[in-house]
C-alpha cells in the first residue's frame, strides 16, 4: 500500500511546510501558498488544508493573520507543540470509546473577569457550556468553557452527543491564536463529584484561549484527574 494511502492527508500538507522550513527553503516571515494553491497541490478539500495549517498555527511554526494570509513564523524563541487536539480523536487514538455527559448549555451575561478576557462590555452575552468527558465511562475531562456569539452564533444548537465543542469550534470559527497554562489544583465541589474523584485528589486544570479572526472565541477550563491524564508534547528552538 503506498505510504499517501495511510498518512492522513492533513498531515501530508504538515509534513511538507515542515519540510521547506527545516531544509530552510522557506525563512522566518516567508509566505506560505495558500489555502487554495495547497488544496489543487495535494488534491483535497479547503477544510482539510485548513485543519493543517490551524494545527501549525497552535504548534508555533507559523502565524496567520487574517486578510494577510500565512507567513514562516519567527522561530527564535522555544514554542511548545503540545496541539490543540480534539478529546474525542485523543482517546479514539488510543483505540477507547469516547461519550460525553451535558451537564449545562445557556445563555449567560459577561462577568467584568469574562469581559475583560473576550474584549467585550460587562454584561454582554456569551454561551456557557459544562460537559464531562469520559473514556470508556470513565470520566477523564471536565469542560467549563465560554464562547463568544460573534465567533460561532449557532453554538446553542449544537448537540454535543455527536460532536464535542472543539471540534465544533474548529469547524465553525477558525483558529488563528490560542494561548494556555497549565498548573495542578484542586478540584471544585462539583467537578470532583462530575470526575468521580475525591476533592482532594490532585487535577490538572488547563485554561485554554482561543482567537478567531477579530473575536476572542472561547475561553475553556479543562480540569483533568491527575491520576488519569498526562500531558505529552515536545518542544523546538
Amino acid at each position: 500500500m503506498a505510504e499517501d494511502a495511510v498518512v492522513p492527508a492533513y498531515e501530508r500538507v504538515k509534513a511538507f511546510i515542515k519540510a521547506q522550513v527545516n531544509q530552510g527553503v522557506w525563512r522566518p516571515g516567508a509566505a506560505v501558498p495558500s489555502e487554495s494553491a495547497l488544496q489543487q497541490q495535494f488534491g483535497i478539500s479547503r477544510m482539510t488544508v485548513n485543519r493543517a495549517l490551524r494545527e501549525l498555527v497552535v504548534e508555533g511554526l507559523v502565524t496567520r493573520t487574517q486578510g494577510s494570509g500565512t507567513v514562516v513564523a519567527q522561530l527564535h524563541r522555544i514554542s511548545s507543540t503540545l496541539a490543540l487536539r480534539d478529546i474525542h480523536d485523543e482517546v479514539l487514538a488510543r483505540g477507547h470509546v469516547h461519550s460525553t455527559r451535558l451537564q449545562h448549555l445557556a445563555a449567560v451575561r459577561a462577568s467584568a473577569a469574562l469581559a475583560e478576557v473576550f474584549r467585550l462590555r460587562r454584561g454582554a452575552r456569551l454561551f456557557h457550556s459544562v460537559l464531562v468527558h469520559c473514556e470508556d465511562g470513565l470520566p477523564i475531562q471536565y469542560e467549563d468553557r465560554h464562547v463568544n456569539p460573534a465567533a460561532a452564533p449557532d453554538y446553542l444548537g449544537v448537540d454535543f452527543a455527536l460532536t464535542t465543542p472543539t471540534r465544533y469550534l474548529l469547524e465553525h470559527a477558525p483558529l488563528t491564536e490560542a494561548s494556555y497554562s497549565i498548573e495542578a489544583s484542586l478540584p471544585s465541589v462539583q467537578e470532583a463529584a462530575c470526575l468521580a474523584i475525591a476533592p482532594s485528589v490532585p487535577c490538572l486544570v488547563m485554561t485554554r484561549r482561543t482567537v478567531s479572526g477579530p473575536h476572542v472565541a472561547s475561553l475553556a477550563r479543562l480540569v483533568y484527574p491527575g491520576l488519569r491524564y498526562s500531558f505529552n508534547g515536545k518542544f523546538q528552538l
